[in-house]
């Protein structure tokens, strides 16, 4: 008996490093050499070198200049240490009241994209459809004094296809096409 247990005891102890700490640390190691952008987090930098943002969260845009995220539920909006849907079925008047204002303050006359009214499950949905990117073409390109031409060949360049033309959906990342924008605009 106290053989097996002896036994038992070592095997769970070598599992325990193997699993616990070896491989992880293998992995993660793998993760840094093979995809250094992807294991640190996709992080996006400005030119002076300090980080803005990650292309896998979600960030705030409120100002008329610029192409809008999804409502965020994360917290106060966009909290990625409070990451949640907002829990509010179909069929709830609190659901039904946001996506009513979030629409009358759209104001175009012309049908809202789901996603500009809606929140993702996570509240930190970094990307929108191409739909509610060209919804928002028009609003964008009058404040920043483009022509809409120009703003909607730049969301054109900056949708994502579904991966391997099956998964998923086709989207735009809000944060990569508001860098561009910026720099659209630098340059007229």
């Amino acid at each position: 008996m106290k053989k097996h247990i002896i036994i038992s005891l070592f095997y769970t102890a070598i599992t325990a490093v193997l699993l616990g700490i070896v491989y992880p640390l293998g992995v993660t190691a793998i993760a840094r050499v093979c995809f250094a952008d992807k294991a640190d987090g996709q992080l996006v930098h400005n030119a002076a070198g300090d980080v803005i943002g990650s292309k896998l969260i979600g960030q705030a845009f409120t100002g008329p200049t610029y192409f809008h995220s999804r409502p965020s539920s994360a917290g106060a909006g966009y909290d990625a240490g409070n990451s949640s849907g907002s829990n509010l079925g179909p069929t709830s008047k609190a659901l039904a009241d946001r996506v009513t204002q979030s629409v009358a303050s759209e104001q175009t006359g012309t049908a809202v994209p789901v996603d500009l009214v809606t929140a993702s499950g996570s509240g930190l949905d970094p990307d929108i459809t191409p739909a509610a990117a060209f919804y928002q073409v028009s609003r964008v390109a009058k404040e920043r004094g483009l022509t809409v031409d120009a703003v909607q060949q730049l969301v054109v360049k900056e949708v994502t296809p579904r991966q391997f033309g099956v998964l998923g959906e086709a989207r735009v990342n809000v944060l990569d096409l508001n860098l561009k924008l910026d720099q659209l605009s630098a340059a007229k």
